[in-house]
């Protein structure tokens, strides 16, 4: 009984989370309230305060669903592979992937870390954390793997190659038009990262 009630508990704090990410595409961060969010989610304002502390709380707990969604879908494309450019390439194309696919979990994270701010005031995207991102945990992985393998050259630095990847990768984020190809972008971007590696 305790496992089908967690369970519903669960499936209700996921209900509020994708509610929140609908208000955050609709509204924007600063003008996203608990309300606004009970309307998105079609359940009362005290049902949310019930399962959330209050806003910052929601925002967080928004924040690592959408990371914690976005690290799954590509780290599970990623474990598929054997070699380090397969893994190099299956990561480019997630990543790429996941970015066309959810375009509105996208615009969510970029409302929260551009807009929310810690106990100090400092905005996330300012703040330092301890922990790494476990994206760019990933790919670094990769990367030092495969020149440890030896299937990469040693003529470049891990650290630098993965902002390199990871800044292309985002930067495609803003550009949701039809004249984009993103198929395009991803056999250019492989393209020339491969080149880099090998």
């Amino acid at each position: 009984m305790e496992n089908k009630q967690s369970f519903i508990a669960e499936a209700r704090r996921e209900q509020m989370i994708q509610a929140c990410i609908d208000a955050l595409n609709e509204y924007g961060y600063t003008n996203v309230s608990l309300t606004k969010v009970a309307q998105k989610a079609k359940v009362s304002t005290g049902l949310i305060s019930y399962h959330f502390s209050g806003k910052m709380d929601l925002m967080n707990q928004t924040l690592l669903y959408l990371l914690n969604k976005k690290l799954d879908f590509i780290s599970g494309k990623v474990v598929q592979e054997q070699t380090s450019i397969s893994q190099l390439k299956a990561y480019i194309e997630a990543s790429l992937a996941y970015q066309v696919a959810n375009y509105k979990n996208n615009i969510a994270l970029i409302e929260i870390v551009f807009n929310a701010k810690d106990e100090e005031g400092v905005p996330y995207y300012r703040a330092v954390h301890d922990e790494e991102d476990q994206l760019n945990a990933l790919l670094k992985d990769i990367l030092f793997e495969g020149q440890k393998r030896k299937e990469f050259s040693d003529g470049f630095d891990p650290e630098m190659l993965c902002i390199l990847i990871q800044g292309a990768i985002e930067e495609s984020m803003l550009y949701q038009n039809k004249s984009f190809s993103y198929e395009k972008y991803k056999d250019e971007l492989i393209r020339m990262i491969t080149k880099i590696v090998m």
